[in-house]
């Protein structure tokens, strides 16, 4: 057991030892790490995603409904016969 506890003390030292030797291999300047991951956004990338924007959108739709209504159609007859019926 305390072996173990020996070679996790060593391990972690060697790291920190190797992680400061790579910050100070320019001259003493920091070295330069690699990007990180690219930070996901902080809103939807599309607009269909958009909750927002589909709520909006859907109430423009309704609004330009009940200002132009739409004109009513007369039930077609299914008793008169059409032009392709009259053979």
């Amino acid at each position: 057991m305390k072996l173990l506890l020996v070679v996790i003390i060593f391990a972690a030292l060697t790291y920190l030892a190797i992680r400061w030797m790579q910050d100070r291999g320019n001259g003493g300047a920091p070295a330069q790490r690699r990007p990180s991951r690219p930070k996901p956004p902080s809103r939807p990338v599309a607009p269909d995603d958009d909750e927002g924007f589909l709520r909006d959108l859907e109430w423009k739709r309704r609004q330009s409904e009940r200002r132009e209504p739409k004109e009513p159609t007369e039930p077609s007859d299914p008793t008169e016969p059409t032009e392709s019926s009259e053979s």
